[in-house]
């Protein structure tokens, strides 16, 4: 029988961490605001990181752009580093085999 548990595309894209129910804390004063004012703003009292985000978005989108943008530029070069290491290794190990 086979162990593998196959997922659906949407489940693969799903982040766990957005669903987090949100707690104010004293030690931050920031979060605690954020997480008053999205419950105050949707009209909740359980505040989760996905309805931080989208209040944010909606409420302050040139920071969430900004942020998003900063992300994606820092991936794609992440992305763009591994591919060129792969390339050299892969023309490495084909010298040393060659030669």
């Amino acid at each position: 029988m086979n162990d593998n548990k196959t997922i659906s595309e949407t489940q693969a894209h799903e982040n766990p961490l957005l669903a987090m129910t949100v707690e104010p804390t004293e030690d931050s004063e920031l979060k605690s605001f954020l997480v008053q004012y999205t419950g105050t703003k949707l009209e909740n009292e359980e505040v989760t990181v996905h309805m931080i985000a989208e209040v944010l978005a909606a409420e302050f989108p040139e920071f969430v752009f900004a942020f998003a943008e900063e992300n994606f530029l820092r991936g794609y070069k992440l992305g763009l580093d591994d591919a060129e290491n792969i390339f050299r290794e892969q023309a490495k190990s084909t010298d040393e085999s060659t030669g």
